[in-house]
């Protein structure tokens, strides 16, 4: 069984996660995290915004931070890269690839709204177009439909990371590394699949046995 680092201080913030990859055949682990040789892959969660002093900006008071929890991914991601892992974000762990790469985020949407969580606490859904030769083209094709929760977006993309994913008002929805085994999602498929499956959206599931699948091919 492909074992998973889901590194985070809330393991109860983290259960949909652990609950997707255990139904494809997975057992994601929580806590430190710190050896690489231990685990097939990375998955880093979505969460709190990634403090924005780590790339070179002040804090604004609609950003609620964990320095600690900075502290452990970021670390951890280090490890994993180092050991060549693969490595899959999503939402805050998306962001943060990409500030851990040397990018940089827009604080807060102009369109926020549009991808914020709707006021009945539901993740908002939105239409997405995708570039060819990208992993998720592979998997959902030209575009579809994912859901949506966050208020912050990719603005510079860092070092090797590739977007290749957009929705229809031009926020970043994934990135791939030219190189690395590293990709990432702003949305939240493992609220899209299982237990959590909807009809308005693609299925979930497939983007993240796509990372198990890599996980796999490099175990």
């Amino acid at each position: 069984m492909l074992r998973i680092a889901v590194p985070t201080n809330r393991p109860q913030a983290v259960v949909n996660y652990l609950d997707a990859l255990a139904r494809l055949g997975a057992r994601g682990e929580t806590g430190r995290c710190s050896d690489p040789s231990a685990f097939d892959g990375l998955l880093l969660p979505g969460g709190w915004d990634v403090n924005p002093s780590r790339y070179g900006r002040e804090r604004l008071s609609l950003e609620t931070v964990d320095d600690d929890l900075d502290a452990l991914q970021f670390e951890t991601l280090d490890r994993f890269l180092a050991a060549d892992r693969p490595v899959f974000g999503i939402c805050r762990g998306h962001q943060l690839l990409n500030i851990a790469f040397g990018g940089t985020l827009i604080q807060h949407l102009p369109g926020a709204e549009n991808h914020m969580s709707l006021p009945s606490g539901e993740d908002n859904v939105h239409r997405t177009r995708t570039g060819q030769d990208s992993f998720v083209y592979r998997i959902y094709g030209a575009g579809c439909t994912v859901n949506s929760s966050h208020h912050q977006g990719v603005e510079r993309p860092g070092e090797g990371l590739r977007p290749v994913m957009y929705s229809e008002d031009g926020v970043i929805e994934a990135l791939e590394h030219d190189s690395l085994p590293v990709w990432s999602v702003q949305w939240h498929p493992e609220r899209m699949c299982f237990r959590h499956r909807r009809s308005d959206a693609a299925d979930g599931s497939a983007v993240i046995r796509f990372f198990l699948d890599q996980c796999l091919n490099r175990k």
